[in-house]
């Protein structure tokens, strides 16, 4: 066996051999977040919409004594045509 064969191979594998790199000065850099004027819509209708009531009480009152005097009326043409849009925008 050759030693001087060994060391050139020695000094090939030791070229390959990742290098330390000096670290640069520390800079941080900082992401930036800003919201499109779109989103900024968005979320103003959406706090809006978690302000407003989910049921309105003025309506449902009405209809309540509309019911309990007998004076609610809904024609049977009416509910039809409901159900059947209803059915019809589903299924598309």
């Amino acid at each position: 066996m050759r030693i001087d064969a060994y060391n050139q191979v020695s000094q090939i594998y030791q070229a390959s051999r990742p290098q330390k790199v000096a670290k640069k000065s520390e800079t941080t850099v900082r992401d930036q977040f800003t919201v499109s004027s779109k989103g900024k819509d968005y979320q103003t209708a959406k706090k809006a919409l978690a302000a407003a009531p989910d049921i309105r009480e003025e309506k449902v009152a009405a209809l309540k004594e509309q019911i309990a005097s007998g004076s609610y009326n809904v024609s049977a043409q009416e509910i039809a045509d409901s159900v059947v849009s209803k059915f019809f925008d589903s299924s598309i």
